[in-house]
């Protein structure tokens, strides 16, 4: 009697399997058909052109930028905001990679990052405002809207880290 090999489609399991050992083996945390929350490639790249575009204007103009957001006509030192120019550029760099990148672990981080970044710059411009005794109108909305931009990046972090429901 004859054997007769069937010719059927291999599942996506099949075509996956030997990936995922391999990726076990190398340590990797790869996993090949993640779901991501809605939006969050869409919160990515709005992430790094917003930082890229304010690195790029802190470094090019750092007078514009101050008073923008201060309403003071210049700065003693260009320096700094050059300066933080250049840390807004970093960082940016690290959110146009991770906007191409499928481990779980690297959006996580980024996602974090950015949190941890306008935290920290809710905190300082709060302080300065207050030193200050004065708020501009720039700086209120620098304030209002990065509260918004944690409270979008803590969500998105707490979503990508679930685990997956099991159907």
């Amino acid at each position: 009697m004859m054997m007769v090999r069937s010719i059927a489609p291999r599942s996506l399991e099949d075509k996956l399997s030997p990936r995922i050992k391999i990726s076990q083996v190398l340590g990797n945390e790869i996993k090949f058909a993640v779901r991501e929350p809605l939006g969050l490639r869409v919160w990515q790249l709005v992430s790094a052109v917003m930082f890229s575009g304010v690195a790029i204007m802190a470094l090019a103009f750092p007078d514009q930028l101050y008073d923008a957001i201060f309403n003071e006509e210049s700065v003693s030192s260009k320096i700094p905001i050059r300066l933080y120019g250049g840390a807004l550029l970093s960082i940016s760099l690290i959110m146009w990679n991770a906007l191409y990148t499928a481990e779980k672990v690297i959006i996580r981080w980024t996602l974090l990052t950015e949190a941890c970044y306008f935290a920290v710059q809710f905190l300082v411009t709060m302080v300065s405002l207050v030193e200050s005794s004065r708020m501009a109108t720039g700086a209120v909305l620098l304030l209002v809207s990065r509260v918004f931009f944690v409270l979008i990046s803590i969500y998105y972090y707490y979503q990508v880290g679930r685990r997956p429901k099991k159907v």
